[in-house]
């Protein structure tokens, strides 16, 4: 019997997986995003198509641990700074979006026939959008650092922070007997607030300088491991309380979004996080009920149209409350219409909570998988408003960094500090990158914000935000700097310039052929001025030391150029200067 469950748990696990990456592929080719496509194939192997996988509720069991991590990492993400910034738009713009147009939907399902608890707990969700979707097509667009960029990044900040109170209004409503037990809401309150209170207490004075401990080891997977315990213990307290897990680790990540570990952080989470979020929507997927969406498919698609049609309308009339153009709030609107794949979350705790029915879970999930393959075809649609000048020409912009930086260093030596303080004292924004814990602590005190991760890596320099940066530089110690890791930076992040900071000669031929824009050798500077210094000393003259250095360089340089092509560090030796080229 444990040989057929485990053989039963794999085959279903191949199924998915294998499922899951067929339709995600051709969805991505079709443009319609990697969310629909879990659906898609979740409903084709589930019981009501081909019955190749059952028991969707235990697999979403553990798939819900994928939410859980999303908002761990849209925690990470919450920098203060970045957050005050742009708190106009995040909590003006955000919460007029949230509240209007869940409060609108609630209406238009009310009058549908639901009850007003019913409309609420379905309304208030479909008031979210897709950031999966939406985010995506921005960037690609190259519109993510506009100022209309920067609202709508700002309306979907906010619809992840309203998670947390959606999840808590829905579970307030809640009529299921299995919470008749539950403490008052006064109680639960109090709960919530010290539990937050705990969290945060906790993330100052055990995270952080749990994770410093962590990083003086120097063993990545020590850090995965304390990433998903900090993840999952702080979840596991709230549902011990009775409160929301998702809030547990929302608090958990907002606590480390200022430390220097954030970057590593989100680079070890996405991965759990990408595969358990692939699995929730396929569970989601397999428990859509195809028969109820065939028996009133009009309901469906009017429900859809009137989703888009209000979510537009209300988006476009608080734009121009905003001063925003009419054609950047008419594309805002229609950007933001679709429902998002936090719909799917919140319906199936109000289906647990009995405050909907699962005929009504799948009619609805339906509803918002339609809308959200219009995106698409919406994009398109505004491609003519999000191009237009929606900007006046003395509007006032501030730079590029609201996501990322302009330049990302990694290594912050003696060698980054200088580089970093040149460019910094020019205004452009850098993030620092370095793997030295006590250097971090150390440039703390100075006032720089260093960030701990291994820049060498692909997924971190993406948290990083290598994709919308200007510049990579690796300025890290020794010979650390390999070709293949340079070619794999380069196909990753193609608009990023690279500069490499190499130790010697050796460490300069070995990147022959890298994809990089300039290559600076280390000690040939240093070297070459204190032999300037040195020569000044003898009583030398100025003129003459140019001519000498010029001779030098010269040499050098063609020596460099034959050892490059051979491969080989003797080859044209008979560069070196080792006589006098005149009478002393």
């Amino acid at each position: 019997m444990h040989e057929e469950a485990g053989f039963s748990l794999l085959r279903d696990g191949a199924v998915l997986l294998g499922s899951g990456l067929l339709f995600v592929l051709l969805f991505r080719r079709l443009g319609l995003g990697a969310t629909l496509g879990y659906l898609v194939a979740g409903a084709v192997v589930g019981p009501h198509v081909l019955g190749l996988v059952g028991d969707a509720e235990s697999k979403m069991g553990i798939a819900e641990l994928g939410i859980t991590l999303l908002l761990f990492i849209v925690g990470l993400e919450l920098n203060p700074s970045r957050l005050w910034r742009m708190k106009q738009e995040i909590f003006g713009l955000g919460l007029l979006q949230v509240v209007l147009c869940g409060l609108a939907i609630t209406a238009i399902i009310w009058i549908a026939g639901f009850s007003p608890a019913a409309a609420l707990a379905l309304g208030l969700p479909l008031a979210l959008s897709s950031t999966a979707q939406v985010l995506p097509m921005l960037q690609s667009a190259g519109r993510m650092r506009t100022p209309f960029g920067e609202r709508t990044f700002a309306i979907l900040l906010f619809q992840d922070l309203s998670i947390v109170p959606l999840i808590t209004i829905i579970a307030a409503m809640s009529r299921n007997p299995a919470d008749a037990s539950a403490p008052p809401g006064w109680l639960l309150g109090l709960y919530t607030a010290a539990a937050v209170v705990g969290l945060v207490l906790a993330g100052r004075f055990l995270l952080r300088p749990f994770f410093r401990l962590i990083g003086n080891l120097g063993e990545r997977e020590m850090f995965v491991f304390a990433a998903l315990f900090t993840v999952i213990a702080s979840a596991a307290v709230m549902e011990m309380l009775g409160l929301s897990t998702a809030l547990g680790a929302f608090i958990a990540g907002v606590m480390l979004a200022d430390s220097p570990y954030r970057h590593e952080l989100e680079a070890d989470v996405e991965p759990f996080r990408s595969i358990l979020l692939g699995l929730f929507f396929l569970a989601v997927g397999m428990m859509l009920d195809l028969q109820a969406i065939a028996d009133r498919p009009l309901f469906v698609m009017a429900m859809a149209f009137a989703l888009i049609a209000t979510k537009a309308l209300v988006v476009f009339g608080i734009g121009l409350a905003f001063r925003m153009p009419w054609r950047g709030a008419l594309a805002l609107g229609l950007l933001l219409s679709q429902g998002g794949e936090f719909g799917f979350v919140l319906f199936a705790q109000a289906q647990a909570g009995l405050l909907i029915d699962p005929e009504a879970a799948s009619l609805f999930g339906a509803i918002v998988t339609l809308s959200m393959a219009t995106t698409p075809f919406l994009m398109s649609v505004t491609r003519r408003f999000r191009t237009a000048p929606i900007v006046k020409v003395d509007e006032h912009r501030d730079g590029p960094q609201t996501d990322g930086a302009n330049a990302i260093i990694v290594g912050y030596g003696r060698f980054g500090q200088t580089v970093a303080q040149m460019l910094i004292a020019e205004g452009v924004p850098v993030t620092l990158i370095d793997r030295d814990i006590e250097m971090i602590d150390i440039a703390g005190e100075f006032g720089a914000k260093v960030y701990y991760g291994d820049g060498t890596r692909l997924d971190l320099l993406r948290q990083a935000g290598a994709a919308e940066a200007e510049l990579i530089l690796f300025c890290l110690d020794g010979d650390q700097i390999e070709p293949d890791m340079l070619e794999g930076v380069h196909a990753a992040f193609p608009e990023a310039t690279i500069f490499v900071r190499a130790f010697d000669r050796r460490a300069l031929i070995k990147l022959r052929g890298a994809p990089v824009e300039y290559v600076v050798r280390e000690v040939l500077e240093s070297a070459v001025s204190m032999a300037r210094r040195a020569l000044g000393a003898l009583g030398v003259e100025t003129g003459q030391i140019d001519r000498t250095e010029q001779l030098y360089r010269a040499r050098d340089k063609e020596r460099l150029h034959a050892q490059v092509e051979a491969g080989d560090l003797k080859a044209a030796s008979d560069q070196i200067i080792t006589q006098p080229s005149r009478p002393s």
